[in-house]
């Protein structure tokens, strides 16, 4: 059979697969297409009252915060990136994975670690008046502010800029480096006028995941008292029992995220980054002696510890003081609702992912915009998933209920909105990109010739799939399965809004503790929810160790 046959012919039944695609791609994006049109709605009085009086300090508390937390990110994780990408000092080889493990640690818990920690009674002033005779200033250490939001996101968040530049820097900058080397330019000329402008793409990617979560997130926000749009939305919806307002709030908060795009699709326009040979090497570091190596690894274990060690062995102490009242049945049960919903929904999104990323092989618009669609929930707020979500859900009961109230049956109308489907289906839409996008790196990385040699073989579609397709992904396939699960479990304002009545996983019981002033009992949940964190931490280092060879 001729090559070109193959490939028509294979195209020709993929078209089954393209169609569950499509079904996916627009199951995915129907809850945020019923947020966005919900801005077209004709408000109600509690609208008018949220848009005259509070909607404008929601929104500039947003971008205050993203703005801040943005910059400061950067500078964090580029000083970072370029200590142990382009020198080598005294513990680099320690810190060049350590730096990534403050990943592990969701910002909502370091939120009400720190909180408790600089506290009155807690340990950081407790030290400094018994031991040291210093009672600070409480307005300086106090945490719980719109500063304290900032050093925690901060802080849990520069890995993001870290670990990509870092890589950036080692694998595409090397002839750039050392050609302004050997002419004579000093580290500080290099870093403002090399580097920085090679790694303008790899910053700004980075740069948008921190926005994303800033944005998303409530645990932090919510915690610490700051009015963002995201916690006006939760505020709308349990305090004023308010579905429409809280629809409209997410629709500004679509807005505020396009808006975002918008501004990136602006500043890339008309400008190409790329290598003028394609010639790549390993950067090799210069050693940094005396005093200059030690400030560098003095520094990498100053941030090291403050965003890491510190509140994991807070975290520890307090769980050694609860161990007993907490390690029970309760515990056990809570761990298997984290796990079972969690594994059910990876599976979901891996089986989809598969289907979608094996239908879209293709190098078309029409599979850019497929590729796109399916992805398009991680780019956008837990919140707004979850309102888009819990308005479909009650659509389709609504539909059941005048379906049942046709047919008389007896039992009550509200199915699908007190079950699980409802948390499954938000944890699918919002993290589709993470299983879909390493299932395509993998299909990527293998190429089409071993599914065109088999098809003209004579197998068919789903016997190369299985036989010859699955085995030389299934390395990108489990690390899809692992990273989708452990985000799945750390997941907060999903679960919050859209688990069922006396349902927790641990992301919630710990954020409850927390609520209540339970520090103490909150430990052993969150350092739960950090012990599968650093399984993707791991698989994060594994890949970016396997890329380098």
């Amino acid at each position: 059979m001729h090559l070109n046959t193959v490939k028509v012919h294979i195209k020709r039944r993929l078209s089954g697969w393209r169609i569950v695609s499509l079904a996916g791609a627009a199951v995915i994006m129907l809850p945020i297409l019923f947020v966005l049109l919900s801005i077209f709605d004709p408000p109600n009085n509690n609208w008018v009252q949220i848009r005259q009086y509070l909607v404008k300090d929601y929104i500039a508390q947003t971008i205050q915060l993203t703005l801040t937390v943005a910059v400061l990110t950067t500078l964090l994780g580029v000083t970072l990136a370029w200590l142990t990408a382009v020198f080598d000092f005294p513990g680099k080889r320690f810190f060049r994975w350590a730096l990534i493990l403050p990943l592990a640690i969701p910002p909502y818990i370091a939120a009400f670690t720190y909180s408790t920690m600089f506290s009155y009674t807690g340990v950081v002033q407790t030290t400094l008046r018994n031991r040291f005779g210093i009672v600070p200033n409480q307005e300086l250490v106090t945490v719980s502010s719109m500063r304290g939001a900032v050093l925690v996101f901060t802080l849990f968040l520069f890995p993001y800029v870290y670990l990509i530049t870092k890589s950036f820097l080692e694998k595409q900058s090397a002839s750039y480096i050392e050609n302004a080397r050997l002419l004579g330019r000093n580290g500080l000329s290099i870093f403002l006028r090399i580097t920085l402008p090679l790694s303008r793409p790899a910053i700004a990617g980075s740069v948008s995941l921190v926005i994303f979560e800033v944005l998303s997130d409530y645990g932090v926000t919510s915690y610490f008292g700051i009015q963002t749009v995201s916690t006006a939305i939760f505020q709308t919806w349990f305090g004023m029992y308010d579905a429409d307002s809280a629809m409209r709030l997410a629709a500004w908060l679509m807005m505020i995220v396009i808006g975002l795009f918008l501004v990136e699709m602006l500043l890339r326009k008309r400008r190409a980054y790329s290598s003028t040979t394609s010639k790549s090497r390993p950067l090799v570091p210069r050693r940094l002696t005396g005093i200059r190596g030690w400030a560098a690894g003095l520094f990498c274990m100053i941030v090291w510890c403050a965003a890491f060690l510190f509140p994991l062995m807070q975290l520890i102490v307090w769980a050694g003081w609860t161990f007993d009242s907490m390690w029970n049945a309760g515990l056990f049960r809570l761990i298997y609702q984290t796990l079972i919903v969690a594994v059910v929904s990876t599976l979901i999104i891996m089986i989809f992912s598969l289907i979608a990323a094996a239908s879209n092989r293709t190098r078309s618009t029409a599979s850019f915009v497929l590729s796109k669609a399916i992805t398009a929930g991680y780019s956008m707020p837990g919140a707004i998933i979850a309102i888009g979500v819990l308005v479909v859900f009650l659509k389709l009961d609504k539909v059941w209920a005048a379906f049942h109230h046709q047919f008389t049956l007896g039992g009550t109308p509200l199915v699908i909105s007190l079950t699980l489907a409802m948390l499954i289906a938000g944890y699918v839409i919002r993290f589709m990109a993470t299983g879909y996008n390493a299932v395509e790196v993998g299909f990527e990385k293998m190429g089409r010739k071993y599914t065109e040699a088999s098809r003209m073989l004579g197998h068919g579609m789903t016997a190369t799939f299985f036989k010859v397709d699955l085995p030389l992904i299934k390395g990108a396939v489990m690390s899809g399965c692992l990273l989708t699960f452990v985000e799945i479990c750390k997941e907060l304002p999903l679960a919050l809004i859209l688990r069922p009545f006396n349902f927790e996983t641990l992301a919630t019981k710990a954020y409850r503790y927390a609520s209540d002033e339970q520090i103490f009992e909150a430990a052993i949940p969150s350092l739960l929810i950090i012990g599968i964190s650093l399984i993707s931490v791991y698989v994060i280092h594994y890949l970016d160790r396997r890329w380098e060879q």
